[in-house]
């Protein structure tokens, strides 16, 4: 049978993917028409803000990713923008470097993709560059377009764009990048391993030209395993790549090429940007922007006081008390993220990036960690502390990604008897007689539970955990008897590659990006698989949903829907909620969107110069 080109190929994706997406829109958004950009708000009053049901639930349908703020923009302005955390952000201010959420908070300010994406996740040539596919599909011909400078006003270039896969290729990068979209180029393992001098796949064919060639076309190619971030060369060039993260490029006066470039750092606290006057897509309408970190505790006081005009998110457990401020406008979104709590199994090799499995791993029996899902009731903790704003997770793929999410699975239902069961099965008994069970040898367990704080919700779910866990014989206790604050816990949980032994199990939640591949989060040589889960089944199937059969999307359909199954089987970390972003925005902002599509920072205005303050 002959095969289709690349191009044919991507054509065939694409539709499929519009069909699949439209059904779905069908499906959850009624009949009443809108816009593409927008979601349905009919259970809306006067002041536009979304009426409780008589259940006490919300849902995410009932809000638009846009602002609809009317009225004329004054000339510049300062916006203030809320980073919500209960901790300092840890200021690893660059794209090639950066491991947690709150510093790529940061970073969308100031610093962006040269390549942007639409709203179905595929990369478009509305970005700072263009690209092209050769026949075959392993070749990429990018064209940073001419426009495009760092704030420096150094032009931002194709040498650029090869040094940051030469950085993240260096053995001595010690970033969460390095993995299988970068072993994916030709002459990238070469590189790493230090048997070639340069990377054979990647040519840089003139100043703004860079092309690139890998080993094997994939979907993945097209929604996001390209890396699309430049380091500026003229500056990083004679740092040490083991000195890069740490340097005061990095943490004090970073560069980007963004619609604002940064003034001044307060470390962990604030940023303070101006206007990049000479940004590629024109002169931005502000003049300022000021992020800085707002406690979940105090959120609601800035939002009403005008502190911030807008956040990063807004903690949904407080949505029900705040819904009718009236000082914002509430945007929402299904979020491209879950909760999930995963369970240690091994440590990560430093030395060759790779997990490392622990044959004798507390967490090593497979009935245990299924029981301990069974154990608790997401739906009930998704209506009770997040008022339908969160819900019961129950695969691997967030509805995020419709496509791919097989909404048929329903994971493991929330079912005690069968967690006993379960348990029995596999040893855990209680052998003394105090109601909690011991290991299959006989000795005490006691199984070592990370957390992490913020919010008003943070303990008493973390105490719900514990105590479910306990209600089926099983002894759960905090690490440190206390919750750790982000920073830490991503430390301790494995982040840089380091494994805290002391930890059992922990609550992590994860952005999963645009492209539905899980193997940067779940592949064994994934930094991010923090459970340090390998196995041949896992590896062939996270292999076929990037191989050539998977360009054709049912195919690939089969292929996640076999994984998350698998997944829901193996019990390696388990998904507990999937998520709504809401930001509430102030009554003065204009042209601000939370769609996937968004480029238009540059676009944002406001109407006066101080934030309107709650009646």
């Amino acid at each position: 049978m002959r095969k289709l080109s690349f191009t044919k190929a991507l054509f065939a994706l694409m539709l499929v993917l519009l069909l699949a997406l439209a059904a779905c829109s069908k499906e959850t958004e009624g009949e009443k028409p809108k816009d593409s950009g927008s979601t349905d708000t009919e259970a809306t009053d006067d002041s536009g803000e979304e009426e409780e049901a008589d259940d006490g639930l919300y849902s995410i349908e009932d809000f638009s990713p846009d602002t609809t703020n009317e009225g004329e923009a004054i000339e510049g302005g300062t916006l203030n923008f809320g980073l919500v955390s209960d901790t300092a952000f840890e200021g690893t201010l660059n794209w090639n470097f950066y491991g947690g959420d709150p510093d790529a908070q940061i970073l969308n300010w100031f610093d962006e993709s040269l390549i942007q994406f639409d709203k179905d996740y595929v990369m478009s040539n509305e970005g700072a560059a263009t690209y092209e596919v050769s026949e075959d599909g392993r070749t990429f011909t990018f064209t940073i377009k001419d426009n495009v400078n760092w704030h420096d006003g150094e032009p931002v270039t194709a040498e650029d764009w090869l040094f940051a896969h030469e950085v993240i290729g260096d053995p001595d990068y010690d970033g969460p990048r390095y993995g299988s979209d970068f072993t994916n180029i030709e002459g990238m393992e070469e590189y790493h391993a230090g048997k070639a001098d340069t990377i054979s796949g990647i040519e840089v064919v003139d100043d703004k030209t860079l092309k690139i060639t890998y080993k094997e076309a994939t979907p993945s190619l097209l929604t996001g395993s390209v890396w699309t971030y430049p380091l500026a060369k003229h500056i990083f060039k004679d740092i040490p790549v083991a000195e890069m993260s740490a340097s005061p490029e990095v943490r004090e006066h970073p560069i980007g090429f963004g619609p604002f470039k940064v003034e001044s750092i307060v470390p962990g606290e604030s940023v303070v940007m101006t206007k990049n006057e000479d940004y590629w897509q024109g002169e931005p309408a502000l003049d300022k922007v000021v992020v800085q970190v707002i406690n979940p505790n105090t959120v609601v006081q800035a939002i009403e006081t005008g502190k911030v005009d807008l956040v990063d998110s807004f903690p949904t457990d407080q949505y029900p008390e705040n819904a009718d401020l009236s000082n914002v406008e509430y945007l929402g979104m299904i979020d491209l993220s879950y909760s999930y709590i995963g369970f240690k199994l091994g440590t990560w090799d430093k030395e060759n990036n790779v997990v490392k499995p622990n044959p004798d791993a507390k967490m090593g029996n497979k009935k245990l960690r299924q029981a301990m899902w069974h154990a608790v009731d997401n739906e009930q903790v998704g209506k009770k502390f997040y008022h339908g704003l969160r819900w019961n997770a129950t695969t691997l793929i967030p509805p995020s990604h419709p496509v791919y999410h097989d909404e048929t699975n329903p994971g493991r239902e929330y079912d005690p008897e069968k967690a006993k069961q379960l348990l029995d099965e596999a040893g855990y008994k209680d052998t003394n007689g105090d109601g909690l069970r011991e290991d299959p040898d006989g000795e005490e367990l006691v199984i070592n539970f990370a957390s992490m704080s913020g919010g008003d919700t943070a303990e008493p779910l973390a105490k719900y955990y514990i105590q479910a866990w306990e209600q089926v014989g099983l002894k759960v206790q905090l690490l440190d008897g206390r919750l750790q604050e982000f920073n830490t816990f991503y430390e301790r949980v494995g982040n840089g590659g380091n494994d805290d032994p002391a930890v059992d199990v922990y609550a992590g939640a994860w952005g999963v990006g645009y492209d539905v591949n899980p193997a940067g989060l779940y592949g064994h040589d994934a930094m991010f698989n923090f459970a340090r889960y390998e196995s041949e089944k896992n590896t062939e199937l996270l292999e076929a949903g990037v191989s050539e059969a998977a360009f054709d999307v049912e195919k690939r359909q089969e292929i996640y829907n076999e994984w998350q199954e698998f997944m829901v089987e193996e019990v390696p970390v388990f998904p507990t909620l999937y998520r709504s972003l809401l930001v509430p925005v102030n009554n003065r902002v204009q042209n601000y969107s939370l769609s996937v599509d968004y480029n238009g920072r540059y676009k944002i205005a406001v109407t006066q110069e101080e934030p309107m303050v709650a009646e």
